[in-house]
């Protein structure tokens, strides 16, 4: 920074950030200067911290703009209420920072990591990723998973390790390191399957009579509602066991949820035609792409990057 714009804030930020955290923040929180820094040394801003910068990178970002034209569940829907992969994000962000508060977490690495966790995800949702992986995977070995194209766009950006870190480890065998990544990683679940009911609730491949009854009366019969029991129950057991967890009943209730959503939508009979529409397409770009010579790494980020409206529009337009 040229020496006529270092003022006095800028001067004494960085300082008052540190001071702020030790009187504010938990001792499992993490600090926003203690980061293990960047892949590659660059100047920091003086009037924000390491992970109020990820954050903007991410915002910022072509990979999070197209975000809003990639759907959960249903492809390129009729219908301006349907949830998208830019919406998830923001209700996952949103839901984790209220978390990481009241736990006296560090907010802006859990909004950064809850911002950038699904940049790399293909259209089509999760059928669109099966289907860039069956496809990488039968011609060239290789595997595709949509948190480790989200790090390599986080690379590209040159975001902190926490950051890094988090976006990662949100879903797979790997724990996140830090408390704010592991929010994210059980709120990004919390919020998909609320979501998800209302979606297929409006799509008509459920009513809300078809819920299970015992996890309903359990955490409630509202969208709203089970999220709200969801946070209280994920923030109470956390409290004081220096981890970020729920209760044994809420969380085998959630996962009991998890696993009717799948059997009654993700993988429902109704959901065979969207998900063999996605295979189709996003195997049809891929042969276009992998003739062509093209290599693995330049077609899963080309692949990855489509909106569902583009890949569809991209595929009809091959000869």
């Amino acid at each position: 920074m040229p020496p006529d714009l270092a003022g006095r804030v800028a001067n004494s930020f960085a300082e008052r950030i540190r001071r702020l955290e030790k009187l504010q923040l938990s001792p499992y929180a993490t600090r926003s200067y203690a980061t293990a820094g960047r892949l590659r040394p660059e100047d920091e801003c003086e009037v924000r911290t390491p992970f109020q910068r990820d954050r903007d990178r991410i915002l910022h970002s072509k990979a999070f703009r197209r975000l809003k034209g990639k759907t959960q569940v249903f492809i390129d829907p009729r219908g301006d209420h349907y949830r998208t992969r830019m919406t998830h994000t923001l209700e996952t962000t949103g839901i984790a920072r209220v978390v990481a508060r009241a736990l006296g977490l560090n907010e802006d690495l859990t909004e950064a990591i809850g911002l950038g966790h699904d940049m790399g995800h293909t259209p089509f949702g999760h059928a669109g990723e099966e289907a860039l992986d069956a496809a990488l995977h039968a011609r060239h070995g290789l595997h595709f998973r949509h948190n480790e194209q989200s790090l390599a766009i986080a690379e590209r950006l040159n975001l902190t390790a926490e950051v890094r870190d988090g976006i990662l480890t949100h879903t797979g065998e790997r724990r996140p390191e830090t408390l704010e990544g592991r929010i994210v990683r059980i709120v990004d679940r919390v919020a998909y399957i609320n979501h998800d009911i209302d979606d297929a609730i409006r799509h008509g491949l459920l009513t809300p009579d078809d819920l299970p009854a015992a996890e309903i009366e359990l955490l409630g019969t509202s969208g709203s509602t089970r999220i709200d029991l969801l946070v209280h129950d994920l923030v109470e057991s956390s409290a004081d066991s220096g981890d970020i967890c729920q209760s044994d009943e809420v969380g085998e209730a959630m996962l009991a949820l998890r696993a009717f959503m799948f059997e009654r939508v993700y993988l429902a009979p109704e959901a065979r035609a969207e998900h063999e529409r996605a295979r189709l397409v996003v195997q049809r770009i891929f042969d276009h792409l992998d003739a062509r010579g093209d290599e693995p790494e330049e077609i899963v980020g080309f692949v990855a990057g489509m909106t569902d409206r583009f890949a569809l529009q991209f595929a009809d337009e091959l000869p």
